[in-house]
């Protein structure tokens, strides 16, 4: 995969988590196949420590393809 394409999911992927977060801050509550409640807590900071990680990624690819 190119730099630009690897980017650009990157990006993608943190819109998504970006939604998820905000719809979790809204009240949204998941379930598991099983029924069972997910915890929204837990989930939420999974959501936030991914969005560190893409904005992370981001900056070192733009840094990236910069200098080429």
């Amino acid at each position: 995969m190119d730099d630009r394409s690897e980017l650009e999911r990157f990006r993608a992927t943190r819109v998504t988590a970006l939604y998820r977060l905000d719809l979790i801050e809204k009240g949204a509550q998941l379930h598991y196949d099983d029924g069972t409640p997910v915890d929204m807590k837990s989930e939420a900071q999974r959501l936030k420590d991914q969005v560190a990680d893409m904005d992370r990624r981001i900056r070192l690819l733009e840094a990236k393809l910069k200098l080429n």
